[in-house]
């Protein structure tokens, strides 16, 4: 078997109003669809810009609170200018929690935190250089 492609990515969340809106707010993802499955999960699928793969958000009161394990997952998203993003964040009141570094490579990337904690890397590759 080989598999095709990855079509998304599901994060479980404490608060679906809140996680929407920074990932809508912070990061300028699209929300393509909200509903509730049989079961009773809140489900939002977010769109990331020149990708087809997308975000599942998930939110299941009944589970209990979410507890992310800290190093365990992250996700990474390129942006344009660093430098940028930086002013963007800081005027948002979003911490930056490690960096900004630059790599061997020349990218330069920092992390901030999602809600329930999940991590988000930020790198800014120079041109012409292959993805990490």
């Amino acid at each position: 078997m080989r598999v095709k492609k990855l079509l998304h990515t599901r994060m479980r969340v404490s608060d679906m109003d809140r996680t929407i809106a920074f990932y809508r707010d912070v990061l300028g993802l699209d929300v393509l669809e909200r509903h509730t499955s049989p079961r009773g999960s809140h489900l939002a699928f977010l769109s990331v810009p020149n990708s087809e793969a997308l975000i599942e958000l998930c939110s299941f009161p009944p589970s209990g609170p979410v507890k992310v394990q800290e190093d365990l997952v992250h996700l990474a998203f390129e942006v344009e200018d660093l430098d940028d993003t930086i002013a963007q964040l800081t005027a948002a009141g979003v911490p930056i929690t490690d960096g900004p570094t630059r790599s061997s490579s020349g990218s330069r990337f920092l992390f901030i935190d999602a809600p329930d904690g999940y991590e988000i890397e930020l790198i800014e590759r120079p041109p012409g250089t292959a993805p990490a």
